[in-house]
């Protein structure tokens, strides 16, 4: 543990940093105003994607363009109004008939006011004019005319509430839903208003109903919800929507629904303190509705569809056609009707956030199709607990993985939180139609997952390019690129480990230098170098150091490889390849030719960096690299290219191999055979392998003191192969034994007493 907090802790500590940070942002301890703009843009984006679906229950009666331009300018005549008005009862039998409009003012356009004025000035002397005007008096009053067609009926109107200074109540208020006393000494929040701009007291008196149509804007102008009740002086009032829904469901009043003991988060004394209602409930029949409540009395309009006649979810139906009988009964039979205008120079156009330009009809049609559903999206008022356990969750699970994460893996796990986050706020929405912000946890996992690559990138870019640094004049860039992706699974301490190392000298390299100048020798050196170390490099190998014109490498360190005896065998043959080929060329240049040996061996190591404090290189040590050094010594004793120890023939048996002698060489007691890498196994031919084969068997015929015989078989492999200087020195020792015969306890070794 205390590991990883020294590896992780502050990235951790971070995290937290970030969780808290988003968690005082949804509770507003600190500003939360980007936070609230892209909870605002992530809920209208919801409402843009819902679908819209007629509902014909509910039908508004567009006071448009064309009905203005046969009827007439608005307003229109109360008489007008009354003949749309009998029209929307008696031949379309309309559930309810609302109006988006107020009738505030006494209608003049009958001319009966001129009359009558005339009657008491210019024509006051004719006799029985005053009589015959007073007498058509009800023929011209339009208001009385609209307040006839009014009663009875399903009615409801209209009105404005206003705060505004300089306003004056005007008109009369409809009966309040309820008044302070029902609310039993409760304080709730409610908007309240000062005045109201309400209809004609005959027009009003008339009517079943009336409610305020006062829109709620947001701060970016957008409405998103609308008051369902409203306070003036000690009565609480309908909406429009309210009122409308209510009359169409028969009901007769309204009630306020509190939160109580009973509730899951709330207790008595609690909702008291709060000063919210939980709902209200109206007498409905055949059962009781209840419409449940957001802060300030409001409730979210559930937007479906753009809006407007082409929008899809209202029926919209030209005011002129009801009047002329034109539209067709099916569309409005028995349905709630909203009388309203889409017309732009009428005003009632609302920035929503599916339409900038949406009718103010509409917004009241949707609470009402809410209402009839019971169908509201709701912001629960525990809704802040709902949001703190998101960013807890998100900052727990995030905040501990991230930081050991590779960048991909921290990438795919940020995407997938923000998945499976969108995803169940999506299911909260659609399933328990709950709208829960997400902003705040959304911003963190942005944060945490940028935070960490940031980190990832800023200080393990930074071990990346140390660890180019220390290793990349020893191995391949290939291999120094894969250290750098994960720096960590790598670096300088010393460990053991099982490796492969090579030695590889130039034979006869005093005389060399001494047959060129300087120059030339440095070119000769650079050369054999040069293409000593690619071979090595090429082969994923580790470039340990040159001493002098030797090199020394090693398989298996820094980078872990399964196969690194293979590589390594492969590698001295590709380098005695490539020294024949650069022999070549240095021939025809005059130069010395060039030979070398190669000493390999596998086995436990000490690898590390290591030296003194004033030098120091990253290195291995251990009796197996003393071995391979003392292998490379012996390899011109035998005349053969590469020698290697019995651990690396074990550890390669991909390869053929010749025995070339059990030795004991300077420092060790305890003898070891030794072996010549000849090739792959598939590349040895009938031939090679029969030759082999009589080698491996004159061998044996030494070891067993069988002189003839060996010296024989011997020949007849040298006849073959007059180069080869393994037979030539075996022959030779076949000499020697015979003139100076072993003593009886010869074991067959060959001790060497210098390196």
């Amino acid at each position: 543990m205390r590991r990883l907090l020294h590896k992780y802790g502050l990235r951790w500590l971070a995290g937290l940093v970030f969780t808290l940070a988003a968690a005082a942002t949804a509770l507003h301890v600190l500003p939360a105003t980007l936070v609230d703009r892209i909870d605002v843009f992530a809920y209208d984006m919801r409402m843009r994607l819902e679908k819209a679906e007629l509902d014909p229950r509910i039908v508004i009666i567009d006071i448009d363009e064309r009905s203005l331009a046969e009827v007439g300018r608005w307003p229109w005549s109360r008489d007008t109004v009354a003949r749309l008005i009998d029209r929307l009862g008696e031949h379309y039998h309309a559930r309810t008939i609302a109006f988006d409009v107020i009738f505030s003012e006494a209608d003049t356009s009958s001319g009966y006011a001129t009359l009558e004025a005339l009657a008491r000035k210019e024509l006051r002397d004719v006799d029985g004019f005053g009589e015959r005007i007073r007498a058509l008096k009800p023929r011209f009053d339009y208001d009385a005319r609209m307040a006839e067609s009014l009663r009875d009926r399903p009615t409801i109107l209209g009105y404005y509430l206003s705060n505004e200074a300089t306003a004056v109540s005007k008109g009369q208020l409809p009966p309040p839903a309820f008044s302070i006393s029902h609310l039993k000494g409760r304080d709730i929040e409610s908007p309240v208003y000062r005045a109201y701009s309400g209809n004609l007291d005959a027009l009003q008196g008339a009517a079943r109903a009336g409610g305020f149509m006062n829109p709620t804007p947001d701060s970016d102008g957008a409405i998103r919800r609308l008051p369902l009740l409203a306070r003036v002086g000690d009565n609480y009032y309908e909406s429009l929507a309210l009122a409308t829904a209510r009359v169409g469901l028969g009901a007769s009043v309204v009630r306020p629904v509190f939160f109580s003991s009973d509730d899951m988060l709330f207790s008595t004394e609690l909702s008291r303190e709060y000063g919210a209602l939980k709902a209200i409930r109206m007498n409905s029949k055949p059962q009781t509705t209840v419409v449940p409540l957001e802060r300030n009395l409001t409730a979210l309009v559930n937007f479906r569809g753009p809006g407007g006649p082409q929008g899809g979810r209202f029926r919209y139906v030209s005011a002129v056609d009801v009047l002329t009988g034109a539209a067709p009964m099916e569309h409005l039979a028995d349905a709630i009707m909203l009388v309203g205008t889409t017309s732009a120079g009428l005003k009632d156009l609302r920035a929503t956030p599916v339409n900038i330009d949406y009718p103010g009809v509409e917004l009241h049609a949707n609470i009402i199709a809410s209402i009839l559903d019971a169908d509201f999206k709701q912001q629960p008022d525990f809704s802040i607990a709902i949001e703190l356990f998101q960013i807890a969750a998100i900052g727990l699970a995030l905040g501990l993985l991230l930081p050991v994460l590779t960048p991909a893996w921290a990438i795919l796990m940020s995407l997938l939180a923000a998945a499976v986050l969108i995803g169940w706020n999506v299911a909260m929405y659609h399933v328990l139609d709950w709208v829960v912000p997400l902003a705040a946890a959304m911003l963190l996992i942005g944060a945490l997952s940028v935070f960490n690559l940031a980190w990832g990138y800023l200080f393990e870019y930074r071990k990346g390019r140390a660890m180019v640094n220390l290793f990349g004049e020893y191995v391949a860039p290939e291999l120094v690129a894969e250290m750098a992706a994960n720096p960590q699974s790598y670096s300088m301490e010393g460990e053991s480990r099982e490796l492969t190392v090579l030695f590889c000298d130039v034979r006869g390299f005093t005389t060399i230098s001494e047959g060129l100048d300087p120059n030339a020798l440095r070119e000769y050196i650079n050369l054999y170098l040069t293409a000593m170390s690619e071979d090595i490099r090429g082969n994923r190998g580790t470039l340990d150091k040159y001493i002098g014109d030797a090199v020394m490498a090693f398989w298996g360190a820094p980078v872990h490889l399964p196969d690194h005896a293979s590589r390594a065998v492969a590698t001295a043959l590709k380098m005695q390849q490539t020294a024949r080929q650069l022999n070549a060329g240095f021939i025809a240049r005059n130069w010395p030719p060039l030979k070398i040996g190669i000493g390999l061996n596998t086995g436990e190591m000490r690898v590390g960096d290591m030296g003194s404090r004033i030098r120091r290189a990253y290195t291995v040590m251990g009796d197996a690299v003393n071995l391979s050094s003392r292998l490379e010594g012996i390899t011109k004793v035998y005349g053969a290219g590469v020698a290697v120890g019995p651990a690396t023939r074990d550890a390669a048996p991909e390869f053929a191999y010749r025995e070339l002698d059990r030795v004991r060489v300077k420092g060790k007691n305890q003898p070891v055979p030794i072996f010549e890498p000849l090739c792959h196994q598939d590349q040895l031919d009938e031939e090679a392998g029969e030759e082999l084969a009589q080698w491996h068997a004159a061998l044996e015929l030494v070891r067993g003191q069988h002189w003839d015989d060996a010296e024989a078989a011997l020949r007849a492999l040298l006849k073959r192969h007059p180069d080869d200087g393994l037979y030539r020195l075996y022959i030779e020792r076949v000499a020697y034994y015979r003139a100076h015969p072993p003593r009886d306890d010869w074991d067959g070794v060959t001790t060497f007493e210098s390196k």
